[in-house]
């Protein structure tokens, strides 16, 4: 039996693991290779890794792990329950895995609009936050898709990195008086209408399509995905994504911890504003609450044995 089992192995998942190991745990990482940035050719604001490739980066963190008792597994988990105390965890390959203590670091898959044309540029001139890739489309004319209530804010944002932005209102809702007034005083331009269609051409975004016929040159994109917390094995669990406008996402205290105890949950399974480093620092931060967990258990038992 080890001590713990991280289910995910992305930032969150082996900063996590980094953090037990190096507490004299044992730990096994189960990682179905599907992480979220994985369209994406680069992860940026990391200190020391900005522009590293995800899966390069997921490389790095292994090795980071090899001197402790850590062990990363492929595979996808099916089932996982509590029984006698401890945690089973099936695979779909067969494999049982037993463990006192379990964190969630699945991370989320992202739903996008249904549009023609837009999921093909997920990851790559389509992004989703300015902070992560923002500098790269800098300066070019930035479509924003309205599909939520945070459209406005989207393109007000964006804005710092453009002064070349559309906002295409789509199916967000009609901006307030102040709203209207934001957008022209930063000069976003606003476009009303059904968007059919994304245009590409050479590999490239190039153009908006709406319902009246008429396409808008663009040359990068952005919109409000709605982010749903990974893993069929949840349920099994008793772990409840909890739905918002914009997320389904696993709730937990500062710690980390979920409503089931001795289950942790760290990264975008959580916390659907972390970036690579915020979920990095919150699957470090949930590693240290469970040996400290561990730990509490431990004295308890060893007072009561004396």
């Amino acid at each position: 039996m080890q001590d713990v089992i991280i289910i995910g192995g992305g930032a969150a998942g082996l900063s996590a693991a980094l953090q037990l190991g190096r507490s004299r745990r044992s730990v096994t990482v189960v990682d179905a290779g599907e992480p979220r940035n994985e369209p994406s050719p680069a992860a940026h604001g990391f200190l020391t890794r900005d522009g590293v490739a995800p899966l390069e980066l997921t490389r790095l963190g292994r090795a980071d792990l090899e001197p402790y008792d850590v062990r990363v597994m492929e595979g996808t988990v099916t089932n996982a329950v509590k029984e006698h105390g401890s945690f089973r965890v099936t695979l779909a390959s067969g494999d049982v895995l037993t463990a006192k203590r379990l964190l969630i670091a699945t991370g989320g898959v992202d739903v996008l609009p249904e549009i023609p044309g837009l999921a093909e540029r997920w990851g790559k001139d389509l992004v989703h936050c300015p902070y992560c890739h923002g500098w790269e489309i800098r300066d070019q004319a930035i479509g924003v898709i309205g599909s939520s209530s945070m459209a406005v804010h989207q393109a007000l944002l964006f804005r710092q990195w453009s002064p070349n932005i559309t906002l295409f209102l789509n199916s967000a809702p009609q901006p307030s008086a102040v709203e209207l007034q934001q957008l022209a005083a930063r000069g976003i331009r606003l476009v009303e209408g059904e968007v059919v269609r994304i245009h590409s051409t050479d590999n490239a975004v190039s153009g908006v399509e709406l319902a009246d016929g008429s396409t808008h040159p663009v040359q990068a994109l952005t919109t409000q995905s709605r982010l749903v917390a990974r893993g069929a094995f949840l349920e099994t669990l008793g772990l409840v994504p909890v739905p918002s406008e914009f997320a389904e996402m696993i709730e937990t205290d500062e710690t980390g911890l979920t409503g089931v105890p001795e289950v942790w949950a760290a990264g975008n399974v959580t916390d659907m504003r972390a970036t690579v480093v915020a979920s990095a620092f919150g699957g470090a931060m949930a590693g240290v609450a469970i040996n400290m967990d561990m730990m509490a258990q431990e004295l308890a038992e060893a007072v009561a044995a004396a």
